[in-house]
């Protein structure tokens, strides 16, 4: 399924208007941003198949006993090229591109590990790629995990030393700007080598190795100098989690703090970015300092809440010297005088503010997010995970339930792979303990059985599923929703592979939310809008849900159906964007802190904890706090916190 979640566009740099050589002058690298991972992906497909062409095209023209060298095609592992192997194996099958002639060098491997192990870089780009193509074995280059210590320095100078030539490099980027597994501090002209992971890029790849403890210690790299070599380098970067390394790498200094850095000295590469990983670029955070744009009221507001928060200025305070000695004269032409701007962004702001998640009755709400009627709506909110619901709008969710609103809540996926061992035996003494069947020995069992690299048994997730529906279940029913009736629980099949690496969305995922939907035909459909990972649980599951939207776009139902955004525990929408505020007072926080309380499995080991070390009530708390206190600087009422929605149509 392509992806199809994409914000809609309101404003921004008016390209047709602004000269090519403006719009990059702020990149020391060029970067090609395209509108999803899907465009970019076919981009760089076809740079990669009219390479091959061209270098097979050229070798047939030489001597008939002269050998036919290789292309060679650097390639990275990881999430970021998994679209560009499905649109390659696509075009193999299609018969548009052969990868006989093509030899593939793969940037890095775990150290130790064995190949045969999901984990592996060797078993991700064979499962992911190779295995789909007509490429020969002798031509498929991944360095050897198994190598012993000893000879470990001699296998690394003889892998590069085999490099002689790489056409064209395919790479990633770290969030941290590692290239490979060349951390901050790598050397620019290093060479293939094994490296000590830091403890950053352990917690990183933590969550594919259910825990940090399971995950090695060591990676066998190419250098940077190694990939420095490369005739030619491709960038990819998807997704808003991306966000940061990209401004820091394609507008910022070379520095050993961004290894990525180091490849703005290389006379021919290309960032390939979608628009979500390029949203802190100049061009796309603030583009009124590029170039002329396109100022919709939306973009307009986005561009003076930033302007407060450069001058420090709430919005009634700003001057028409802010406006002009910020770059945004244009903004005043198009819309001013600054005075009446102020007033009108003030109160497109002001207007996003409601107590009425679903409406408020008997009410004008001609100013108003949400409209009074029908008074009581059907209400569906969409969790990915057994735990979103009441992480990322827990307050909104008491509020539609206290306002005496119809709420149903759909948690998508089990989440039971993010179970941890040690939680499930603590269940089953719990049972024990109260008398309910002894099965601790067979559940330890089950538990000791299983094989590094491969995926848990059926048995042990259905426990762990179990523990996460019990835990969404008490969180619920601590705002008073019957668990029973209106707590659905989806499993939908993409998810339930048992290990990290998920399936691909099919119809039956796509038909268990259609029939969801025509069952309750619901006025309002909230869903976690996370931009971040393309290959992401909480990505493949917003795009699960359009799809059913766009199935269901002929129900009668539809005409009153409106789709609210809301944001995961990590990040929140900019103000540009808000459609929808729900400020909450502190016995709502307290109340949803404890509701977060529930999901204990979650609470403090969790398996797959990335760098934030906050707790997942901490991160949701300092979120919507932050939110009310930037409220209160623009000149708004002062909340104890805001959680805030995107209106999707």
């Amino acid at each position: 399924m392509n992806s199809k979640y994409q914000l809609p566009k309101d404003g921004g740099l008016d390209l047709k208007s602004a000269p090519r050589d403006i719009i990059h002058r702020y990149e020391r690298m060029p970067a090609r941003v395209f509108e999803n991972e899907s465009q970019g992906v076919q981009y760089v497909a076809d740079i990669i198949c009219r390479m091959i062409r061209n270098h097979n095209d050229n070798a047939s023209a030489r001597d008939i006993y002269e050998e036919l060298p290789p292309f060679v095609l650097g390639l990275t592992t990881g999430r970021t090229p998994l679209g560009l192997y499905r649109e390659l194996v696509a075009r193999y099958n299609r018969g548009e591109v052969s990868f006989k002639g093509v030899a593939v060098y793969s940037l890095d491997e775990f150290y130790p590990i064995r190949r045969t192990e999901q984990q592996s870089r060797n078993y991700r780009i064979h499962d992911e790629f190779l295995k789909y193509i007509d490429i020969e074995p002798e031509n498929v280059h991944i360095p050897d995990g198994t190598v012993a210590k000893s000879e470990i320095s001699e296998y690394c100078a003889e892998y590069d030393k085999s490099i002689r030539k790489i056409d064209l490099m395919i790479i990633g980027v770290g969030e941290q700007g590692q290239v490979g597994f060349n951390d901050a501090g790598s050397y620019a002209k290093s060479h293939t080598r094994l490296v000590e992971l830091s403890h950053n890029s352990r917690k990183v790849q933590s969550g594919q190795f259910f825990g940090l403890e399971n995950t090695p210690k060591m990676a066998i790299t190419m250098g940077l100098g190694t990939i420095m070599r490369a005739d030619r380098i491709i960038l990819m970067a998807w997704g808003e989690e991306k966000a940061e390394v990209v401004h820091q790498i394609v507008e910022g200094e070379i520095t050993d703090r961004i290894p990525a850095s180091h490849l703005q000295a290389h006379p021919a590469i290309e960032v390939v970015i979608d628009e979500n990983a390029a949203e802190r670029l100049t061009r796309e955070q603030t583009p009124w300092l590029v170039g002329p744009c396109d100022w919709t009221p939306k973009f307009a507001r986005k561009a003076v809440v930033w302007l407060c928060g450069r001058v420090n200025k709430p919005i009634l305070k700003l001057t028409y010297q802010d406006y002009l000695e910020n770059s945004l004269g244009e903004l005043l032409e198009k819309h001013g005088p600054y005075d009446k701007l102020n007033i009108k962004v003030f109160n497109d702001l002001q207007h996003t503010i409601t107590g009425w998640p679903g409406g408020k009755p008997n009410a004008d709400d001609s100013t108003r997010p949400v409209p009074s009627l029908p008074h009581q709506k059907r209400v569906i909110i969409f969790s990915p995970h057994p735990d979103d619901d009441v992480i990322s709008m827990g307050g909104t969710f008491i509020r539609l339930v206290e306002q005496n609103h119809d709420v149903h809540v759909a948690y998508q996926t089990s989440g039971n792979v993010a179970v941890h061992d040690d939680v499930v035996l603590q269940n089953i003494d719990t049972a024990r303990e109260l008398g309910l069947g002894d099965t601790f020995d067979e559940v330890a069992s089950v538990i000791a059985s299983k094989k590094k690299g491969k995926p848990e048994p059926r048995k042990l997730l259905d426990i762990k599923g179990a523990i996460r529906r019990a835990e969404a279940r008490a969180a619920v029913r601590s705002f008073g929703l019957n668990p029973d009736t209106n707590a659905h629980f989806l499993n939908m099949p993409f998810y339930e592979t048992g290990g990290i690496k998920k399936g691909e969305i099919t119809d039956k995922d796509i038909e268990i939310i259609v029939k969801l939907l025509r069952d309750i035909k619901p006025h309002q459909i909230y869903a976690a809008g996370d931009l971040a990972d393309p290959h992401g649980t909480h990505r493949m599951c917003i795009e699960a849900l359009l799809e059913a939207l766009d199935r269901t776009q002929d129900d009668d139902w539809r005409k009153d159906c409106h789709l609210w955004l809301y944001r995961g525990a990590w990040m929140e929408w900019n103000l540009g964007l808000v459609d929808m505020a729900v400020p909450l007072s502190p016995s709502e926080m307290l109340k949803k802190r404890h509701a977060i309380y529930r999901h204990l499995s979650q609470k403090d080991i969790v398996p797959f904890p990335g760098s934030d070390t906050r707790e997942f009530w901490q991160r949701a708390e300092e979120r919507t706090q932050n939110t009310a206190q930037l409220y209160d600087k623009l000149g708004m009422a002062e909340y104890q916190a805001i959680e805030v929605f995107v209106k999707m149509w």
